[in-house]
C-alpha cells in the first residue's frame, strides 16, 4: 500500500442504495481524530469530497442500502486515495444519522412497507461528533 502523508485529510462515506442499486444519499464525515481505528472526533462534511464523489456514485453494481467508503484526500492538489468499500454501517454512522440519513429507517421503509426512497440531500452539514468514556460509579455494591 502506498504512503499517504498528512497533507491527505481523511473521510468515511456513509452512502445509501436502494433496492436498484441507485445512490440516494451519501455523507462525506471528515475523520479529524480516531483512537483504535475507530472515529472519535468527526464532522460532515459537504466540501470537495461531496462534490467529487457526486458524479461517481450515482450506481454501484451490487450495492444496496448502506454502504461505508474510506478514502483519502488532499485538497491542494486534488488527489484522492481511497482505501476501502464496506457493505455495513460504519461505527461512525451515527454522526451521518444526527445529521439526517436516517438509513435504518429508509431499509425498513423500502423493504417492509415497498416505499420508493427518494434521493436526500439535505442533511446538516459541519455538525461535529465527539465521542467520549466515561465511568460509572456505584457505591456499596453488593450484588
Amino acid at each position: 500500500m502506498e504512503f499517504i502523508d498528512e497533507s491527505h485529510k481523511e473521510y468515511t462515506v456513509d452512502a445509501y442504495y436502494d433496492r436498484s442499486g441507485y445512490l440516494r444519499c451519501f455523507v462525506p464525515r471528515q475523520r479529524i481524530e480516531t483512537r483504535g481505528g475507530e472515529v472519535s472526533k468527526g464532522v460532515t462534511r459537504k466540501d470537495h469530497v461531496y462534490e467529487y464523489l457526486s458524479d461517481k456514485l450515482p450506481s454501484l453494481k451490487g450495492a444496496r442500502g448502506c454502504i461505508t467508503l474510506q478514502l483519502f484526500s488532499n485538497i491542494d492538489t486534488g488527489r484522492f486515495a481511497a482505501l476501502e468499500i464496506n457493505p455495513r454501517f460504519g461505527g461512525g454512522y451515527p454522526l451521518s444519522y444526527a445529521a439526517g440519513a436516517n438509513y435504518p429507517g429508509w431499509l425498513i421503509d423500502e423493504y417492509l412497507f415497498e416505499k420508493e426512497i427518494i434521493n436526500f440531500s439535505d442533511w446538516e452539514k459541519d455538525l461535529l461528533m465527539l465521542r467520549y468514556d466515561a465511568k460509572t460509579l456505584i457505591h456499596e455494591y453488593v450484588g
